[in-house]
């Protein structure tokens, strides 16, 4: 007999999982430094100042030798050495060398994101299907669904990840299934709850091999366009199309989801 109050507990982790799951990161941009170039003028009028002192002393001695040639009278003719004045050196304005400032990009900025092509129940009220994992509520647009069986026999193959449960047949039909709650939260299944898990039913996804095991099949409701939270940029989680508001569940992109199947790849990769 199943421990009950281990599998509500085990239950409630992964209804507690989803809100985790859609938690979106705050990007900001940084703001760029701003660097300002000083001119090195201070050095320049100091040596312009030792310079006129110089210029003005030659000039009284100039003056000086003037005075006494006039009061003597005397012709005197006076060799002397051309005296090189000292040309006050161009003081050459310091440029401070400035590494080009790098943009600094964030995902959001470099272009990472891209945004989902518009669907067809993106237009005014559309249905969705609701079916239940371990307690987590999971919704499919019906548009999109295609498909209901009941689980049967698979067969399991090598080389495939945890979530891959096997290979049914159904009449002439190999299907895919997926193990939904190692897909969706692989982290949060340990041994008591996987064993817990009472598959019933596998859910097509469009007209592709890929089914999903379904423990309960909920309903199946008309959804307005401000029922869901939707989201616009696919990267980081493009297997998620929106949030539905009121059952705080998630709403399945089912053209992505079929992509990364096909990838092999599992949601940690995409988180």
């Amino acid at each position: 007999m199943k421990d009950s109050s281990g599998l509500a507990a085990s239950k409630k982790l992964m209804q507690n999982y989803l809100s985790e799951l859609l938690t979106e990161e705050s990007e900001e941009v940084l703001p760029q430094p701003v660097l300002e170039k000083k001119p090195a003028t201070a050095m320049a009028e100091r040596v312009d100042s030792v310079e006129k002192e110089k210029l003005n002393k030659l000039l009284q001695q100039a003056s000086a030798t003037k005075a006494l040639t006039e009061n003597f009278n005397t012709v005197t003719t006076v060799k002397s050495e051309s005296q090189k004045v000292a040309v006050a050196p161009t003081v050459k304005e310091k440029t401070v060398a400035v590494d080009t400032v790098k943009e600094i990009t964030t995902r959001k900025s470099a272009g990472e994101f891209k945004i989902k092509p518009e669907k067809d129940y993106r237009k005014g009220s559309f249905q969705a299907m609701f079916f239940d994992v371990a307690g987590l509520t999971i919704a499919v647009p019906l548009i999109e669904l295609g498909g209901i069986h009941n689980v049967d026999k698979t067969t399991s193959l090598m080389g495939k990840p945890n979530w891959f449960k096997g290979v049914m047949v159904h009449r002439d039909d190999k299907i895919n299934v997926v193990d939904t709650a190692l897909w969706v939260m692989p982290e949060k299944c340990n041994e008591q709850l996987i064993n817990s898990l009472n598959y019933q039913y596998i859910i097509m996804l469009s007209e592709s091999a890929w089914g999903l095991m379904a423990e309960h099949l909920v309903d199946t409701v008309t959804l307005e366009q401000e029922d869901v939270k939707w989201i616009e940029q696919s990267n980081k989680r493009p297997w998620l199309a929106g949030l539905v508001k009121e059952r705080m569940c998630a709403l399945l992109d089912v053209e992505a989801l079929i992509t990364l199947l096909n990838k092999g790849a599992d949601i940690n990769q995409y988180r």
